[in-house]
């Protein structure tokens, strides 16, 4: 007798404990919604980014756009060079120069035409109009991510160090200013010995660390 009680008890334990977590697993996914609603419908995210709420999506990089249960209309989207993707149902969209919080924004705005309270989520899955070039006397020479708050120090610690040749007090940016090629002198040792810390700049998109 007591052999069969403890079947049933240790059956009924196994029955509870599965419902249990399907009922954890349900609550779980209304409070998301739930946060959803209360956001207005619009989420932001980054995928494997680096990325600040500031962040302003630019062309080239690639985007994920989420309609909640809407398929057809979710999918991977990259920016054209006129800066705006393609969407179903609304076309051409602006991309660039916004955040993804504020393009998810403009999307959710744009499809409450044809959906009932459209959930989107926007996430930044590649970066790639955030780039920044380095050139001349460095091992591995080339283009690189452009870092939140990437220095000029970082980004040549990134190109594999010097050659033997390399002139290494008369590194320079070289950035575009108005229009104009501008130098931004760095000397690698006045900087690393603390000399000269303020040439250790943070960079900017499309600046070029030139190495003679």
């Amino acid at each position: 007798m007591n052999l069969t009680i403890g079947f049933f008890m240790a059956v009924w334990l196994i029955t509870a404990g599965g419902r249990t977590e399907r009922t954890h697993d349900q609550a779980a996914q209304e409070t998301t919604a739930k946060r959803s609603e209360t956001s207005g419908g619009i989420a932001a995210a980054s995928h494997d980014s680096p990325l600040d709420p500031d962040y302003k999506i630019g062309p080239q990089d690639i985007l994920r756009i989420d309609v909640w249960k809407e398929q057809e209309v979710s999918r991977t989207a990259p920016v054209r060079p006129d800066g705006k993707i393609t969407l179903p149902l609304l076309n051409d969209v602006q991309a660039a120069g916004l955040t993804p919080m504020q393009l998810a924004a403009v999307i959710s705005e744009g499809l409450k035409k044809y959906l009932t309270n459209p959930q989107v989520t926007v996430m930044v899955a590649e970066i790639n109009s955030r780039r920044i070039y380095v050139t001349g006397e460095v091992l591995k020479p080339g283009t690189f991510p452009l870092l939140p708050n990437m220095t000029v120090l970082q980004a040549l610690s990134s190109s594999g160090g010097f050659s033997q040749f390399a002139r290494v007090k008369n590194i320079y940016v070289l950035r575009k200013e108005e229009g104009k090629d501008v130098k931004h002198p760095f000397n690698y040792r006045d900087v690393v010995t603390g000399k000269k810390p303020e040439q250790n700049i943070l960079l900017q998109p499309g600046d070029v660390i030139v190495v003679p």
